[in-house]
């Protein structure tokens, strides 16, 4: 069977649409982890994707009456635009269903490719379903975007060029699992000629599905996935990708959105060219990877799968960016409420620069300050700082990897109620949709009073709320009760720190 796979790639039938992407040394980096890394730039083909190499030799491989009677997928983003492209090529009627939350600027650009969009639905599994009736009432070719030996063999082609373009020996190679068609097609090519290169995945941590399917011998359909790398958003491998995994991955690797932003960057500060969240996916695996295993001077290649940015997102990458580096530190920090505080506090800080400094008055005596402090030795400076100002008598919280402090309290600082009384604080997220909030807020009811709320909308990401209510302390566990029958994911923010130090009532 890995012998069929070895011929199809080989014979693949990709480069009608698809370049030879260069793999490229990414210097500042290299010179950073101490590590060779390069870069394997499929961010540089036509749609700015690897996505077209599979679906055009699929496609390729269809009958002529197949490709009269004309071509349907599904999906929101990178496989809809190759699809598109690929059936232009060939001459062939495409049909893309879209869920309704696609973002405009990737369904002009299906659009533009000559194919019919069809918006249906507000997940993939609805646009998925909707396609699949138009395959059954229309007899088109349905193009799966990842569990296909065609598919399979055509994203493989990125693995027979990393071997022709690199001459001396690779150490390990980093991919980005969706479904898990890339990976499948890298994997077996490499892993037949060069048994002794790693491959491994990487997932966000907040979808690990082909983690959880290793780890558990079977596939597995997560409740539920993250959707800020939405190119990666996938809640079960395919059932073949799985199948070439098992036998050819070595390992994943989970990473946070922190990190895969902080990669973003890193991808700019090398090549000028800014990935999409799922692009700089592998590249953000191959820097914990390198970390966890302390690895120097190995040569370590990275797939930039994809440029399909959202440029409305570019702001909350760079917001987190820093964070995700360890190039900020967040702080909670008490000091004296008198004339020259400030001033001394920044003395005290040493030199370095303050990237955010927020307060409002406490009391009398003192006053409880937000603090973003710029670093440039990461966790280890973070530490040393910490007890430096606490040294020097300072009352310091390390809020760096506190999620309320970075969602939501670095926005809101100033607001404390001190003659609030019986105040209790949630922290939600739920899947961006039209209407989503509207929905919450009518999920919430009246029952309680709303003593704060914070919304953050990021595109193609989750609606992220901070919500104080007023519940007596006889009623907390009926309200409890309300909010799980909402159904979303939320956390008892009632003693967290942050909360306690700027937005606290008064009990």
């Amino acid at each position: 069977m890995i012998d069929d796979y070895i011929k199809k790639i080989l014979t693949a039938n990709v480069y009608d649409v698809a370049e030879i992407t260069p793999l490229e040394l990414a210097p500042n980096l290299t010179k950073r982890i101490e590590n060779r890394v390069y870069l394997k730039r499929e961010d540089m083909q036509p749609v700015f994707s690897f996505k077209l190499r599979g679906a055009y030799n699929k496609m390729s491989h269809l009958s002529p009456d197949a490709l009269a009677k004309g071509v349907i997928a599904a999906s929101a983003g990178n496989h809809a635009q190759g699809v598109a492209l690929a059936a232009r090529r060939l001459g062939a009627r495409a049909t893309i269903v879209m869920p309704c939350t696609t973002p405009t600027i990737k369904v002009n650009a299906v659009a533009q490719l000559g194919a019919r969009v069809i918006l249906q639905g507000d997940n993939y599994d609805q646009a998925y379903a909707h396609a699949m009736r138009l395959v059954s009432e229309r007899g088109y070719s349905f193009i799966h975007p990842y569990d296909d030996p065609d598919v399979i063999a055509g994203q493989g082609t990125v693995g027979m060029e990393m071997l022709q373009q690199h001459s001396g020996a690779i150490d390990a190679v980093f991919v980005p699992v969706g479904g898990g068609g890339l990976i499948a097609g890298i994997s077996l090519y490499i892993k037949y000629l060069h048994p002794d290169i790693k491959i491994i995945g990487v997932e966000p941590v907040d979808t690990p599905s082909m983690y959880e399917a290793l780890e558990a011998g079977r596939r597995i359909r997560l409740s539920r996935v993250g959707l800020f790398a939405d190119g990666v958003a996938v809640s079960q491998v395919g059932k073949e990708t799985f199948r070439l995994a098992q036998q050819c991955v070595d390992e994943v690797v989970l990473v946070t959105t922190d990190e895969i932003c902080a990669a973003v960057r890193d991808i700019y500060e090398d090549t000028r060219s800014i990935a999409e969240p799922a692009g700089a996916l592998a590249l953000a695996g191959l820097k914990r990877y390198a970390a966890d295993n302390s690895l120097q001077d190995a040569a370590l290649i990275a797939v930039v799968s994809g440029a399909n940015m959202n440029f409305d997102q570019l702001r909350y990458v760079a917001e987190r960016t820093e964070l995700g580096e360890r190039r900020e530190a967040l702080f909670a920090v008490t000091i004296k409420e008198r004339p020259g505080s400030f001033r001394k506090f920044c003395r005290d800080i040493g030199r370095r620069d303050i990237t955010e400094f927020n307060y409002r008055y406490s009391d009398p005596k003192s006053a409880h300050v937000f603090a973003g402090v710029r670093l440039h030795k990461g966790d280890d400076e973070r530490h040393l700082l910490v007890r430096r100002l606490r040294d020097k008598g300072y009352e310091v919280t390390d809020l760096t990897d506190n999620e309320l402090a970075k969602l939501h309290v670095r926005f809101l600082v100033g607001g404390r109620a001190p003659e609030l009384q019986n105040e209790v604080v949630y922290r939600f997220e739920f899947p961006q949709q039209p209407g989503a909030l509207l929905q919450f807020l009518q999920g919430i009811g009246q029952r309680w009073n709303i003593t704060m709320f914070h919304y953050r909308n990021h595109v193609a990401d989750y609606g992220r709320v901070l919500m104080g209510l007023q519940v007596p302390p006889a009623e907390r566990e009926a309200c409890r009760a309300s909010l799980d029958a909402l159904g979303l994911d939320y956390h008892d923010e009632s003693s967290n720190p942050a909360y306690g130090y700027f937005l606290g009532g008064g009990g």
